[in-house]
């Protein structure tokens, strides 16, 4: 009963076989647009296929001998050998900052020389007569009389070391031109000085007053 079994058991996986085979090539052909040449190809395969029930399978392999050596044993690998490295203690090399570096020599210029003594002030000079009759009631701008215009005129007069007058200016106006030019015009003319010394050699020098123009009374 079991090789009855094993017989139907092998016929069926090739009629499987077969089928499997039979549907493959259905599929080409449908993919293929040769339907109709596979059918008939199937057809022939099918028909030149004839499962046969009587015939036996192939014996199975007989048993190995008994005086046949025994297989070799297992043997497992090795464990893998681990090499550890030796830690190699590592010498930290700090650079040494160089030393600093020494201040610039700044090379100071020798201090300027101490200036020479300033010369003695000059004696100052003196008016020579009497500086009210520089300039007289005489003098009047006959204009400015007419118009009883008064007024006082500050100068400036500088000499020379001669002691004669070289320049006039007018520091504080009397308001009216004209007594301001009568008042300088007199004054170049008949101011004189003793001039001043310095060093004892004759300096000129600068005086300063002022001029009162009134008109005279009768």
């Amino acid at each position: 009963m079991a090789y009855a079994d094993q017989q139907m058991s092998g016929n069926k996986i090739t009629a499987l076989i077969v089928v499997a085979l039979l549907h493959v090539v259905v599929g080409y052909a449908l993919v293929t647009g040769l339907a109709y040449s596979a059918f008939k190809k199937i057809k022939e395969v099918t028909t030149a296929v004839k499962i046969d029930p009587e015939k036996t399978p192939p014996p199975p392999p007989p048993p190995p001998p008994k005086d046949a050596p025994p297989p070799p044993p297992i043997v497992a690998p090795p464990p893998p050998v681990s090499f550890n490295t030796p830690v190699v203690n590592q010498v930290e090399t700090v650079a040494t900052p160089p030393p600093p570096a020494p201040p610039p020599v700044v090379v100071l210029p020798p201090p300027p020389a101490a200036p020479p003594p300033a010369p003695p002030p000059p004696t100052p000079g003196t008016p020579k007569g009497r500086p009210g009759e520089w300039v007289t009631t005489n003098d009047y701008p006959s204009r400015a009389l007419r118009e009883e215009r008064e007024g006082v005129t500050g100068f400036k007069l500088d000499y020379d070391a001669t002691g004669k007058p070289t320049n006039c200016t007018i520091v504080r106006s009397s308001g009216s031109p004209d007594l301001d030019d009568a008042t300088c015009q007199n004054l170049m003319r008949r101011a004189r000085f003793k001039p001043g010394t310095q060093n004892g050699q004759p300096v000129g020098a600068s005086y300063s007053s002022s001029v009162r123009w009134v008109i005279p009374k009768d």
